[in-house]
């Protein structure tokens, strides 16, 4: 009786909270654009978030924040024209879809202004939700706040199979989740924990109007930093049926589903007995365990702050987000749920090739360190000069994620979705058993999940792994992998250059690297004797030099082979750093 008084009273509170606050603009829902040719226009623009304030703005093509939802099919084979029309450089990474290294847009595939990056790429992918933002180096977090940001809805036959909703915009809604703070002129302050205002697809104290049957919420954290708690004003159970790559195997009954930044999650309400009734979409954050950003302490364990955490009253407390009004249902209801979605098969632990350990901890010990940052991945700030793992094409992998810190972190890699085995030594829960490419590594926890990396072999270009909280992937918690295929590489219609002649070698400082080959040089690799790739140039534009010059003062002494190639020819040349 007295847990039951207890969970009323905590409704009535959220209940008058949300009576409370005004929710007075009307839920933006992005357009669409759909076939095989798609044209992205990145511009500058302005908000009014505040009444007599122009918050400065990234949007796409006719939006001033976000960008339109792109809808893509499985098989399709796409073609996206991206135009950079700012005045900075930034990149567009396609967020948990499986495509090549160059294609990705990753920190090396940069758009200068006032130029178009041209990928193209066949969809892979399962039906589920994705997302495309900037992923420029120490700037992510800066861009993506602005709005650098748009969802991507994959669609394929198994999925078209069931009956779920799917009227874009009327019982299939995407919710782009986000925490912003402001500054004292109501512009974006990424590097604020003073982030209390939430947006939901840009719009600020949004309310919308779902029909009174089975609804679709495609919901994803676009959050800088911010964990969510999701659940309803009436402590609805719904449906988690997709996580981040896919069809779960059966829908997941639940009252709260707690979603990191990068992660997203499509579930279904049934609003079937509410017409005419209101309910809230609310953040629960008094419901967060302590050591998760959002919680009343961010911190697991030890001393330190986060600066200005404390101050914000949407930490461990409970916010209505959304209004939702239940209106009368669509003539093409749909009012039941499926009991099976598709079938799920992971990897075993047994057909691994190779397991990989990463550990979070602090760049710097001290008060404070395990909570702020920075933070490095075994050991290692993010270096775009460093390869930090080479996996050979086809691997089943698993990976261990250790974190050493004192704050929950979610770690998200590129090119794979993964199945997670075990979070510190117990099987995932039922809505996260499916694919994934974003996992919460609790503070003092290990995870472990496993792969397969196939399809995508590139011996210059790099994919990414790192925090998906975006000030401490800028900050450097970031490492950078190839996928090899060794054997087909090396054959793959290359020549030898004639002569490669390198001097001084040995070197203290630098070694001068020549070719005598009619190309110039436009990229190189450089390997250790234990054959981990610990340099890697691509597309270099020297004015078409034949001769470069390799700094060598940052590398431990011993023996490199470096890989040079132009643009027909490869060669390869041992050299010696002492």
């Amino acid at each position: 009786m007295k847990r039951t008084i207890l969970t009323v009273l905590g409704l009535f509170l959220i209940s008058n909270s949300a009576f409370s606050q005004t929710f007075s603009n009307s839920l933006a829902i992005p357009s669409t654009l759909t076939g095989t040719n798609i044209s992205l226009s990145i511009h500058t623009g302005t908000m009014a978030f505040y009444p007599g304030f122009s918050t400065n703005s990234i949007g796409f093509n006719a939006y001033n924040y976000l960008g339109p939802t792109l809808i893509l099919n499985k098989g399709d084979s796409v073609h996206i024209n991206v135009t950079n029309n700012l005045i900075d450089t930034t990149t567009i990474h396609w967020h948990g879809m499986h495509v090549s290294p160059k294609n990705d847009g990753g920190p090396h595939t940069v758009i200068p202004p006032a130029t178009t990056w041209t990928p193209k790429f066949k969809v892979r992918d399962d039906a589920a939700m994705f997302w495309y933002h900037s992923h420029l180096h120490m700037n992510t977090a800066a861009q993506v706040t602005k709005g650098e940001a748009g969802l991507i809805i994959v669609k394929d036959p198994i999925e078209a199979a069931l009956t779920l909703p799917r009227t874009y915009g009327v019982d299939d809604i995407p919710l782009v989740v986000q925490t912003r703070a402001f500054d004292v002129n109501k512009q974006f302050d990424a590097l604020s924990a003073v982030d209390s205002v939430v947006l939901i697809n840009g719009t600020k104290n949004p309310y919308t109007n779902l029909p009174a049957q089975v609804v679709r919420l495609r919901l994803i954290n676009a959050a800088t930093m911010r964990l969510f708690n999701f659940g309803f004003s009436n402590n609805a159970t719904f449906y988690q049926i997709v996580s981040d790559g896919g069809l779960l195997s059966a829908p997941v009954s639940m009252t709260r589903l707690r979603l990191a930044p990068g992660e997203r999650a499509e579930i279904l309400l049934d609003l079937t007995a509410l017409q005419t009734q209101t309910i809230y979409l609310t953040n629960y954050g008094s419901q967060l365990p302590n050591g998760y950003y959002g919680a009343a302490n961010p911190a697991a364990m030890g001393m330190g702050t986060i600066p200005n955490y404390s101050s914000n009253a949407f930490n461990g407390t409970d916010n209505a987000i959304l209004k939702i009004n239940v209106v009368a249902p669509t003539a093409s209801a749909v009012t039941t749920m499926p009991s099976t979605l598709t079938v799920v098969t992971p990897f075993l632990a047994s057909q691994a090739n190779k397991t990989r350990t990463k550990t979070f901890s602090p760049k710097v010990m001290g008060p404070g360190g395990g909570l702020n940052g920075p933070f490095v991945i075994n050991g290692m700030s993010f270096d775009m000069m460093m390869i930090n793992d080479t996996v050979p094409f086809n691997n089943i992998e698993v990976w261990n994620l250790t974190n050493n810190t004192a704050i929950a972190h979610p770690f998200h890699i590129h090119d794979v979705q993964f199945y997670i085995l075990d979070i510190n030594g117990s099987a995932p829960p039922a809505n996260m058993a499916g694919k994934k490419d974003v996992v919460v590594v609790p503070a003092q926890q290990t995870v472990k999940f496993i792969t397969k990396f196939d399809d995508f072999t590139d011996h210059m270009t790099p994919y990414m792994y790192h925090c998906h909280m975006l000030v401490h992937e800028d900050e450097g918690m970031m490492g950078q992998f190839l996928v090899w295929d060794y054997l087909t590489d090396i054959k793959k219609n290359y020549n030898s250059i004639e002569s490669i002649k390198a001097y001084p070698n040995p070197a203290s400082s630098s070694w001068i690297i020549k070719v005598d080959d009619k190309d110039p040089i436009l990229g190189y690799k450089l390997t250790n004797a234990l054959g981990k790739d610990v340099r890697i140039v691509n597309d270099l534009d020297l004015n078409y030099a034949k001769e470069i010059e390799i700094d060598t003062k940052e590398l431990s002494q011993g023996v490199y082979y470096l890989n040079v190639y132009t643009k027909v020819n490869r060669g390869t040349v041992k050299l010696i750093k002492q």
